[in-house]
């Protein structure tokens, strides 16, 4: 099994996954007669028919067991999923490429700084959320519609990988 090298989540290694959302580096102007700074359109909610609607959910996540093994990503085909972390805790993200399943040898591993949420784009293989912290809230964005909308893919045992987070 191979072991995941777990890297700084930034904007420009996460590009081919999705989009950080984050203010640093941000592109922003003043709003409010100046008394607030915007930073405009971090990421777009992706949905595929005129149907469809963007929501607003919280996720409950406890944490699972270090090392885990990572035996199956997940994607969503018909729209995107964002995550921001709302207590300023670190998170894991573990993504492959689009593709019609995921391959192993391309799956990567990010962590946030607790600041920085993430969208995924739609269709792209990812694992469920990660918290480190033995319980964390997300704010989610994402879709609701007609349509099964969570493909799920299990790997060989040869293909499963290993991720351990001090």
């Amino acid at each position: 099994m191979r072991t995941l090298v777990i890297e700084p989540l930034s904007k420009e290694a996460f590009a081919p996954f999705g989009d950080v959302i984050e203010t640093d580096g941000s592109d922003h102007f003043m709003i409010n007669n100046g008394s607030t700074m915007r930073f405009h359109r971090l990421a777009e909610v992706e949905t595929a028919t005129p149907d469809d609607k963007a929501i607003i959910s919280i996720f409950r996540a406890e944490a699972l067991s270090m090392p885990l093994t990572v035996c199956m990503l997940e994607r969503h085909p018909l729209g995107s999923q964002a995550f921001i972390p709302l207590l300023g805790n670190p998170f894991l993200i573990v993504v492959a490429p689009l593709g019609d399943a995921p391959e192993s040898e391309l799956v990567r591993a990010f962590v946030s700084n607790g600041r920085q949420g993430i969208n995924y784009h739609r269709g792209v293989w990812h694992h469920p959320v990660l918290t480190i912290e033995k319980r964390d809230d997300f704010l989610v964005v994402d879709r609701s519609g007609t349509g099964n909308n969570c493909d799920e893919h299990f790997f060989e045992e040869d293909q499963k990988l290993i991720l351990a987070h001090q």
